[in-house]
């Protein structure tokens, strides 16, 4: 009996074991609205098995708002956030540090939408004093853009308000609603209120060549970033994600939007799948094609934070830190 006692206890032991290693192997990312065509290379990367192949277990969750995504990686609930790198960047400025391991675009993707009802007054960034601007979250990437957008057009931040609005179906409510006059989205939503004339472009970045001529430069957007520290001290599988993932990107550069679409799940259509495919075929220069940070990238971006942010103005930000080609550099 004491025998007996004793195997099961160990088998128990065993079975308890096994499952924290399996809990300690899973990576979780958080992904700041997984529908978005900015955030492409995460979903397409699972559908194309490369996580696997690489011996991964990743799970994806969706937070329509980066910041919020920012949240939870900082409380450890998630191991990475796909997201934008300019987060990297404020969060040193406050303190934390988290790094960009692998650089998914070179423009936001980004439309500042304005609704077809005041088109005719706001025609330009100038003109957002006194209106209500749409983002996905306060202290999100479409927040410290607009702020900017806003600044170097001559209104001051307290001189218009910002409503969060989350993305998707959100955005075209408050856009329908009257809740907003104006607001920065992106694809596949830009193509669905662009189709149903309920708004119009106002400014476009959903390409180098347009973000070049709103921000200056080329601006390091969506991204894999994780805390340093998890970075350090879990080479291996941040090695074998960049592995998963520069494959993605050549799988992206070398397939038409067409291909491409036929691997991301319906639902990501918004219900009209020719118009993800014409937009993806307009904005699939915005990938990078190797996963690397763009050269001058960090700097524009630092440049944009620098015009508004509180939490880096007067900060020495140290850009190096910021990211990493290490791993990008080794993938196989």
């Amino acid at each position: 009996m004491k025998k007996l006692i004793h195997r099961a206890i160990l088998l128990m032991s065993a079975a308890v074991a096994t499952t924290h290693a399996l809990a300690d192997d899973k990576i979780i990312i958080m992904v700041g609205g997984i529908e978005k065509q900015i955030y492409l290379p995460a979903r397409l990367a699972e559908r194309l098995g490369y996580f696997k192949a690489q011996g991964l277990d990743v799970e994806l969750q969706s937070e329509p708002a980066g910041v919020n995504a920012e949240n939870e990686m900082l409380a450890g609930a998630v191991q990475g956030v796909v997201g934008f790198y300019d987060h990297t960047i404020d969060l040193q400025a406050k303190g934390k540090a988290a790094m960009s391991v692998v650089q998914f675009s070179q423009a936001p993707g980004e439309v500042e939408l304005v609704s077809s009802k005041v088109a005719g007054e706001v025609k330009s960034p100038a003109d957002f004093k006194g209106r209500s601007l749409g983002v996905t979250g306060l202290g999100s990437s479409t927040n410290f853009l607009t702020q900017y957008l806003a600044t170097i057009n001559g209104v001051k931040t307290g001189e218009f308000s910002v409503l969060p609005v989350g993305a998707g179906t959100t955005f075209i409510a408050a856009i329908k609603q009257n809740r907003i006059d104006a607001g920065m989205t992106t694809e596949p939503t830009v193509s669905h209120l662009l189709k149903t004339g309920e708004a119009k472009i106002l400014i476009d970045m959903r390409t180098p060549e347009g973000t070049t001529k709103a921000l200056g430069g080329l601006y390091p957007a969506a991204c894999l970033y994780m805390p340093t520290a998890w970075v350090n001290s879990h080479r291996d599988q941040v090695q074998k994600l960049a592995n998963a993932f520069v494959k993605t990107m050549k799988f992206i550069n070398t397939h038409s939007a067409e291909d491409i679409a036929s691997w991301m799940p319906a639902d990501y259509f918004a219900g009209d799948r020719p118009a993800y495919v014409a937009a993806l075929a307009g904005g699939k220069a915005m990938f990078t094609p190797d996963g690397r940070m763009p050269a001058g990238g960090p700097q524009t971006v630092l440049k944009v934070l620098d015009a508004f942010d509180k939490n880096v103005q007067g900060k020495t930000i140290d850009l190096a830190k910021t990211y990493t080609t290490e791993f990008v550099a080794a993938a196989k």
